[in-house]
C-alpha cells in the first residue's frame, strides 16, 4: 500500500533522515518508537509532503513519486487519500467541533454543506463527541480536543492515518480516551502510522513497531517480537527507560 525508499532530509547541517526506507500493508498500525530527535516526526512530515526530503521515493498503491520534486497537484492528489493527526490538535478556535470536522471537507473537498454536516456529525459520534459538537474548543477538554483532530481526520475517508505523538499534549488521565478511539479505528481494519511513546499501546494495538534514532530505522519487527525479544541493546536500554506501568 505504501513504500518509501531512500528518504533523506537535512536542515543545514544536520542530517534528520538518513536512508530511511519501509513498506506499510494495508490494515497495518505501526507504531514509531524512539527519542526525540530521532527524526520520527519529520518523516512523517514528509511522507504528508508538510517537509519536502531532500531525496525519497513514495510509492503509494502502485504509484511512484519522487519525494524532492513531485507536483503540487500530485501532493494534492495523495492528501485525499490520508490524514495527519498532530499533536497540538491544529483546531480552529473560533469554529465549534463540528465546524471544525465540516471545514476540510466543504473548502477543501468542495463537498456539499448538508453533505458534510452529515459525514462529520457521524465522525463525532464515533469518537464520542455526539454532545459536544456545538462546543467550541476553549470548552473541550485536551482529550476531547484531540478526538476532534481523529474525526476530522477520519471524516475524509482516508486510507492511512498519521498520528504525531497524538497524546504528548495530554494529561496522563485523558490519555487513555484517545487511545481507545485510536484502538476501535485498528481494530476496524485502518492503516495508521502512530509516532508515539506509549509501549502499552504499541505492544498491544500495533501490528509492527520501528525504533529510529539518528535518523534511521534501528530496528523494526512484529510488535510481538519487538516486544518479547529486542535485538538491539539500544532499545533494550530504551524500553527499559519508559515506564509501562498503565495499561490501555
Amino acid at each position: 500500500m505504501l513504500e518509501i525508499q531512500n528518504l533523506t532530509k537535512t536542515f543545514g547541517t544536520l542530517t534528520v533522515l538518513d536512508g530511511v526506507s519501509l513498506a506499510v500493508e494495508q490494515g497495518d498500525v505501526v507504531a514509531i518508537l524512539g527519542p526525540s530527535g530521532s527524526g520520527k516526526t519529520t518523516m512523517l512530515r514528509c511522507l504528508n509532503f508538510l517537509e519536502t526530503a531532500d531525496s525519497g521515493v513514495l510509492t503509494f498503491d502502485g504509484e511512484a513519486f519522487d519525494m524532492r520534486t513531485i507536483s503540487r497537484r500530485d501532493i494534492a492528489r495523495l492528501r485525499k487519500k490520508t490524514a495527519f493527526v498532530f499533536q497540538n490538535y491544529n483546531l480552529f478556535r473560533n469554529k465549534t467541533a463540528l465546524e471544525n470536522v465540516t471545514e476540510g471537507l466543504i473548502i477543501g473537498r468542495h463537498m456539499p454543506k448538508v453533505q458534510a454536516i452529515d459525514i462529520a456529525k457521524k465522525a463525532l459520534t464515533k469518537v464520542g463527541l455526539a454532545d459536544r459538537m456545538d462546543h467550541y474548543p476553549v470548552q473541550l477538554s485536551g482529550g476531547q480536543q484531540q478526538r476532534v483532530g481523529i474525526a476530522r481526520a477520519i471524516a475524509t475517508n482516508p486510507e492511512i492515518i498519521y498520528f504525531d505523538e497524538p497524546t504528548s499534549a495530554l494529561d496522563p488521565e485523558l490519555i487513555g480516551e484517545v487511545l481507545a478511539v485510536m484502538r476501535q479505528l485498528a481494530e476496524e481494519g485502518m492503516t495508521m502510522l502512530v509516532v508515539t511513546h506509549e509501549l502499552n499501546f504499541a505492544k498491544n494495538v500495533s501490528s509492527k513497531v520501528l525504533f529510529m534514532e539518528d535518523g534511521s530505522i534501528l530496528e523494526e519487527a512484529s510488535s510481538h517480537d519487538f516486544f518479547a525479544a529486542p535485538r538491539e541493546g539500544r532499545v533494550r536500554e530504551f524500553l527499559r527507560s519508559i515506564s509501562t506501568d498503565h495499561i490501555y
